[in-house]
């Protein structure tokens, strides 16, 4: 996947990766969408491999970086600067931030995290619609981003990770065959 550099890009890609992860689930029985991952993670590199137990702890995942975003955008666009990881974490802690997601949240159902990943997305969708090609794109339009640009983060949060859970969902089912 060729990395989106223009808003419609984006919209496009994650739209596209967005469903066909929802048509991936659709694809699975109820038994199997709530059923623990059995393949072998032993050649996989990743804490990921071993930490995600099954596709609720998938959907929470991308839940909770969709609201990482949602979060990060609103507060500095209103003036209240906020790190974009979680208080407390940072890019070299941020594995234990993902594994304190998934603990933070055993008690949902796969329903509850299938809900949660939906409403989340619509979310983040419609926050990107408020920006241009140029206010995702290019560096330094916003001092809160730092180095890096706006698009890139949208980018992370939806098209790239839709990408990342499809590939481990899908060596999941094919696991069960």
């Amino acid at each position: 996947m060729a990395r989106p550099t223009t808003k419609e890009a984006l919209i496009e890609e994650s739209s596209k990766y967005y469903t066909q992860l929802v048509d991936l689930l659709k694809s699975m029985t109820p038994v199997q969408l709530n059923q623990p991952f059995s393949f072998d993670v032993s050649k996989e590199k990743g804490a990921h491999w071993q930490r995600d137990q099954n596709i609720h702890d998938v959907l929470i995942h991308l839940h909770e970086w969709h609201k990482l975003l949602i979060d990060w955008v609103t507060s500095n666009q209103k003036g209240e600067p906020r790190q974009f990881l979680k208080e407390g974490y940072n890019w070299r802690t941020y594995g234990a931030m993902n594994d304190a997601f998934r603990v933070e949240n055993q008690a949902s159902s796969y329903q509850e995290a299938h809900v949660q990943f939906e409403k989340s997305h619509e979310q983040v969708m419609a926050l990107l619609l408020d920006f241009s090609t140029e206010d995702l794109f290019t560096k330094n339009v916003f001092p809160w981003v730092g180095g890096s640009t706006l698009g890139s983060y949208f980018v992370s949060s939806t098209a790239s990770h839709y990408v990342w859970a499809i590939k481990k969902i899908k060596k999941f089912k094919k696991s069960l065959t």
